[in-house]
């Protein structure tokens, strides 16, 4: 993988970082995206270019804006040379009943967590199957796989992810490019923190007991899975000994959908 340039959305800090992080640890190239301090974003930049000994870049895209999603696949073309590996980790939760749940909440999963993959995969598409190489992997969700309640457009759009993977995946099966997603279960990130908030919020139980009862219920290992199991699943997919494997869902949901 060394010297395959990679571009990874929303990966200023949890499992995005841990996948970039990763993927630079095995020679990659890789363009950060996210939103946050610039301060610290480029700490994060300066501290992993270092330590990979690779070329690490940042573009602030609000990928919630398709005109902003090919400027950064642009970018990425102009700084990195070929995108070889697009992740599409970008995710944002809104937990609410249906009745009350707010329409422009809906619009803004959408946007983030679904349409930011199409557009991203429809910029970088043609480039890879004319050089006939590339890997797609989608983070989506274990709510990708089955559903939850307060999360209508959190498990909607996670679902849609899924399926747009497997299209993508037999669209350019004989191309040499790969689309797959991953699909994780409980990870402590700061996104999951803000979710155990807001359900503490909605059940009325303490953030101790939302972890415990709520979000490990249905995780018979009974504990989170990392950010960096997560990262090892996209490398696999990314690497020569994952170029069979395309339109998968890979569960790294320690058990999850065993049950």
């Amino acid at each position: 993988m060394k010297g395959r340039n990679a571009i990874v959305t929303g990966s200023t800090s949890g499992i995005g970082l841990a996948i970039a992080r990763a993927l630079a640890g095995e020679g990659c190239n890789v363009m950060l995206n996210g939103l946050g301090d610039a301060n610290e974003i480029e700490a994060v930049r300066a501290d992993l270019a270092a330590a990979a000994g690779t070329k690490i870049t940042y573009n602030g895209a609000d990928v919630s804006r398709p005109a902003e999603v090919r400027a950064l696949v642009a970018a990425a073309r102009a700084d990195l040379g070929p995108v070889d590996i697009l992740v599409n980790n970008a995710g944002i939760q809104h937990v609410s009943a249906l009745a009350d749940f707010p329409d422009e909440q809906w619009d803004r999963l959408v946007a983030v967590n679904l349409s930011a993959a199409f557009h991203a995969s429809k910029a970088v598409i043609a480039s890879m199957t004319e050089r006939r190489f590339g890997r797609i992997v989608n983070i989506a969700s274990v709510l990708g796989l089955v559903g939850a309640p307060h999360k209508a457009a959190y498990v909607a759009t996670k679902h849609g992810l899924v399926g747009l993977t497997k299209s993508i995946a037999i669209e350019v099966a004989e191309t040499g490019v790969t689309c797959n997603a991953v699909c994780p279960g409980m990870v402590m990130t700061p996104i999951i923190e803000m979710q155990v908030a807001d359900q503490a919020k909605v059940t009325g139980l303490s953030p101790e007991d939302v972890v415990k009862e709520v979000f490990l219920q249905n995780q018979p290992i009974r504990r989170p899975v990392t950010a960096e199991e997560i990262a090892g699943a996209v490398v696999f997919l990314c690497s020569p000994a994952g170029s069979g494997v395309t339109g998968t869902t890979l569960a790294v949901d320690g058990g999850y959908v065993a049950r």
